[in-house]
């Protein structure tokens, strides 16, 4: 016997399987838990399980937009200064090649043998 408290949302979206690999029609499943929600994403040509997963309930358009400030301008505060973007990691091309010319070389050990 299933519990009527549960509530459960399916959609169905057309995406890439990677089972099939074809675009085909997937089914998603939301499963609304507490304050949980349990995600199912099947293939409905070959039923295999595309993902699984479970976490906190995202906020549906009308309600994200429900939510935010009539102000957003008063309600955020004053932009900090931007910091300065650090160096690139990665040496330009002349800067590697005059690193490579100024490297010491490494030669290869002669082995000695004993006469």
């Amino acid at each position: 016997m299933t519990n009527p408290a549960v509530q459960v949302t399916v959609t169905t979206e057309v995406g890439y399987c990677p089972f099939c690999r074809r675009s085909r029609t997937l089914r998603r499943e939301e499963r609304h838990l507490g304050g949980l929600v349990r995600t199912n994403i099947d293939c409905e040509s070959c039923h295999r399980t595309l993902s699984s997963t479970m976490g906190v309930p995202q906020p549906k358009a009308e309600e994200a937009v429900a939510a935010e400030p009539e102000t957003p301008a008063a309600a955020a505060p004053a932009e900090p200064e931007a910091a300065p973007k650090p160096a690139s990691k990665r040496k330009a091309p002349a800067a590697r090649a005059a690193a490579k010319k100024a490297a010491p070389r490494k030669t290869a050990a002669v082995k000695k043998t004993r006469s």
